[in-house]
């Protein structure tokens, strides 16, 4: 493969520098798969010159990777032959607070002539993005993301598969109550910490309703760098809990009928510097293309499920009155519409933006980036139009009633939103084949695995692998 070029060599020199004279000795270079797990190789810093110029050895076959590392394969991928090269982002190269002498950085994936990679999902994240850009449209997005924490065991873990897992927490105070900050006030500290030492801006931490959850948001920016975030959160959360000697999960369900963790994307349109939440006299502050924006997400939802609610364990979170947005509809600051138009104050230039509430933390963040704009610009490219918003919950509302507002409820089965996002051709032609073959590949093979399975297996199966 041919080198790259040599000032990016200069740049990897001063930054294996750099990292050598922090202390760092090896750096994680990660790609989220498409069952959402973040996989990794990993080099000594001093590597860090070779690894810019020609990359680092991979296979192709983790594309088709399901959560319990099954191989599954699709017409394009799986199997032991083919090599890719992962080469890291330069500009994202962190050094890790919570892990002395490492330092992380997100990785392109190309092949060995340096075509690349076609099931790439940060190649395929700032495609859309660029997609986006040259509509003229700059985008902004950011997460939330929601985690439990118990104990560690004091011996070795429980299987995974345990449905009786005895779950110890390390705080007893209310939902969303101080209690629970007095009790884990040192490990919140840390963990808010970290992530301002690693340059990521926390807007928000706090508990959460779940026994022993918090959450955290990151502030909006590009979508390739939020995705980035959540990657780089995730992992820091990952460290300080073990430092602690607690057990961070962030499965969509970690106790089957309890409330599950949610992974909220936000997403902002911005042209020529103006925000178009803020429209002066049009209807909810939207102007024209954020309307068209928002409803091309809206009626893609079903089959964006699929890649935002990737697992089974997705659809045992998804339940009506749960705050999850399980019904296709929008609503102006309706927190069980499955997007939700968050108006802000009214002085704030930057207040207003939507919010996807149904996605989960199983869901590749690149892929949920990337499928959501690609939606919102088939609204754009279409004319599409929100209907009228839901006001209240749409779960206590009769079926016929449901029916005469035309509010549907989303896929609430795997299986279902896999047929639904099989079936949607915007997404296909965005994802392209080689991936969207891999997705679906990945989804069915999740799907069939936990056909046979109830919920407390499902949940129990899936507890620790996110």
């Amino acid at each position: 493969m041919a080198s790259r070029p040599a000032e990016q060599r200069g740049d990897a020199r001063q930054l294996a520098a750099r990292l050598d004279a922090e202390g760092v000795r090896n750096v994680a270079l990660t790609w989220v798969d498409n069952a959402g797990i973040a996989r990794v190789k990993a080099i000594p810093a001093q590597r860090l010159v070779q690894a810019a110029e020609r990359g680092v050895g991979m296979s192709p076959v983790f594309d088709v990777f399901t959560s319990e590392d099954q191989i599954s394969v699709s017409e394009h991928l799986g199997g032991p032959d083919g090599d890719l090269r992962l080469f890291p982002d330069l500009d994202r190269v962190t050094t890790l607070a919570a892990q002395p002498g490492w330092a992380w950085a997100p990785a392109d994936r190309y092949d060995q002539l340096g075509v690349p990679h076609p099931a790439c999902q940060r190649q395929f994240a700032r495609r859309m993005t660029e997609r986006a850009a040259a509509a003229g449209l700059d985008l902004r997005a950011g997460f939330e993301t929601e985690w439990v924490v118990t104990r560690a065991p004091a011996g070795p873990p429980p299987a995974a598969a345990d449905a009786y897992e005895a779950l110890d927490y390390p705080c007893a105070g209310p939902a969303y109550g101080m209690t629970r900050v007095v009790e884990l006030s040192d490990y919140l500290r840390d963990v808010s910490e970290a992530l301002a030492v690693q340059g990521v801006e926390v807007l928000q931490l706090h508990p959460e309703y779940a026994p022993g959850q918090f959450e955290v948001t990151t502030a909006p920016g590009d979508p390739v760098r939020a995705a980035d975030d959540v990657v780089l959160v995730r992992e820091t959360i990952r460290a300080i809990s073990q430092r602690h000697g607690l057990r961070a999960s962030f499965a969509p369900s970690v106790v089957a009928g309890e409330v599950g963790n949610g992974c909220h994307l936000h997403l902002s349109l911005h042209r020529e510097g103006e925000s178009l939440h803020r429209a002066a006299d049009a209807e909810w502050g939207l102007a024209p293309e954020a309307q068209a924006f928002l409803a091309g997400i809206l009626g893609a939802l079903p089959a964006l499920l699929a890649i935002g609610c990737p697992s089974p364990a997705s659809y045992l979170r998804l339940q009506p009155s749960h705050w999850a947005g399980v019904y296709q509809c929008w609503g102006v600051e309706n927190r069980e519409a499955a997007l939700r138009l968050i108006t802000g104050a009214p002085d704030d230039p930057d207040g207003g933006h939507a919010e996807v509430k149904t996605f989960d933390a199983a869901a590749n963040p690149y892929l949920a980036v990337g499928t959501v704009i690609a939606a919102g610009l088939h609204g754009i490219e279409t004319g599409a139009s929100l209907p009228a918003p839901t006001v209240g919950d749409p779960g206590v509302l009769g079926v016929r009633e449901r029916a005469r507002r035309g509010i549907i409820r989303l896929p609430s089965t795997l299986g279902e939103a896999t047929d639904r996002l099989e079936k949607s051709a915007p997404l296909s032609e965005a994802l392209g084949e080689v991936l969207f073959g891999a997705v679906l590949a990945v989804r069915r093979a999740e799907d069939a695995r936990f056909a046979e399975s109830d919920a407390e297996e499902i949940a129990a199966a899936t507890r620790w692998r996110w």
